[in-house]
C-alpha cells in the first residue's frame, strides 16, 4: 500500500492563526500584553514565559495539555489558546486546562489563597456554541465564571475566568477594538486598526526569518513522524482485525494521546467527519469507513 505523503503548509503562506506562526508573534511581550488587554479588559503589568507551547503533564498516568501561551503576569496567570477549527468537549477542555494550570501554579506547602488569579482566553475562527437544534448562538463573546444558580449576585470569587471568543461573529462585537481583532482573525485583513496592522506586518517578518523557518521545518519534520507512525499503527491494526475496526480503534488511541483530529484525518485516510464520530462515539464496532 502506498504511504500517505505528509504536506505541511508552506511557510509562506502562514497567517497569524497558523499553528507556531501565532506562538511566534506573541514571543513579543508588548503584543502579548496588548492582546491579554484588548481581549480580557484587565491591565498587564508585567510578562513571564515560563514557556511557549507549555506542556503540563503532573504524572505518568495524567494526561497531559499543551497550551499555546502560558504566561505569568505579578498577581494573574493566563492561557491563550487559538483554535482554528472546531474542538468536541471544549468546556470540559477548558475545565481540564484550569486543573493542570492551578496545580502547576501551586507548590507544595503553599496555601490556596496564594493561587493567582487565572485566565483561559479562547480565539475561536467558528461559533464553537450551539443550542439544542445545532444552532449556533452566534456571539462574539463568550464570558464564564462561577456564581451560584439560587441568586446570581452570589460569587465564588474562586478569582478563575474563561473567555471564549468567536471571530465569525465580529460583526455584532460591539467594542471596536475587540471587532477590529476578530475580524482580523476571521479573514486575515487587517483592515485600519494600527494593532492588527502590526500583526500582519509581524507575520511577514517572520516569514523572511530564517531562523523561525528552520523551527517551522523540525516541527513539521516531528508532525510528520507522528503521521507516519500513526498510519503503521492502523496498518498494523488492519493486518489483525480488519481495516474498519482497526481505523475506528487506531483513532480513539491517537486521540487519546494528544494527536489533533486533523492528523489523524489524514494519516488513517478518513473524512474530517467521521474521526469526529468516533471520538464522541457515534462509530463503534466493525462498519464501513
Amino acid at each position: 500500500m502506498t504511504e500517505s505523503i505528509f504536506y505541511p503548509k508552506p511557510v509562506d503562506e502562514l497567517t497569524f492563526t497558523d499553528d507556531g506562526m501565532f506562538q511566534e508573534v506573541l514571543r513579543n511581550p508588548e503584543i502579548c500584553a496588548e492582546l491579554v488587554e484588548r481581549l480580557l479588559h484587565v491591565r498587564v503589568n508585567h510578562i513571564e514565559y515560563p514557556e511557549l507551547e507549555k506542556t503540563i503533564a503532573p504524572y505518568y498516568t495524567t494526561k497531559g495539555v499543551r497550551l499555546d501561551v502560558y504566561l505569568k503576569d505579578t498577581d494573574k496567570i493566563i492561557d491563550v489558546e487559538l483554535q482554528s477549527y472546531p474542538q468536541d468537549a471544549l468546556g470540559k477542555r477548558t475545565r481540564y486546562y484550569q486543573s493542570m494550570i492551578d496545580m502547576d501554579s501551586l507548590m507544595k506547602g503553599q496555601d490556596y489563597s496564594e493561587l493567582k488569579d487565572s485566565y483561559i482566553l479562547f480565539i475561536c475562527k467558528r461559533d464553537p456554541f450551539k443550542d439544542e437544534q445545532k444552532n449556533h448562538y452566534g456571539l462574539p463573546c463568550y464570558t464564564f465564571k462561577n456564581t451560584c444558580s439560587e441568586n446570581p449576585a452570589v460569587n465564588l470569587n474562586d478569582k478563575s475566568l474563561k473567555v471564549i471568543y468567536n471571530a465569525s461573529a465580529y460583526n455584532e462585537e460591539k467594542d471596536d477594538k475587540v471587532r477590529a481583532f476578530l475580524h482580523f482573525i476571521h479573514t486575515n485583513e487587517p483592515g485600519e486598526d494600527d494593532f492588527t496592522n502590526q500583526l500582519s506586518s509581524l507575520v511577514e517578518q517572520i516569514k523572511d526569518n530564517e531562523k523561525f523557518r528552520r523551527d517551522y521545518a523540525a516541527m513539521n519534520l516531528h508532525d510528520r513522524d507522528i503521521t507516519r507512525a500513526a498510519k503503521r499503527e492502523g496498518l498494523r491494526q488492519g493486518l489483525a482485525q480488519g481495516a474498519s475496526k482497526a481505523k475506528i480503534e487506531a483513532t480513539k488511541k491517537f486521540w487519546g494521546n494528544g494527536v489533533s483530529q486533523e492528523i489523524i484525518a489524514q494519516s488513517l485516510d478518513l473524512p474530517l467527519e467521521k474521526v469526529a464520530e468516533i471520538i464522541n462515539g457515534k462509530t463503534s464496532g466493525v462498519s464501513p469507513l
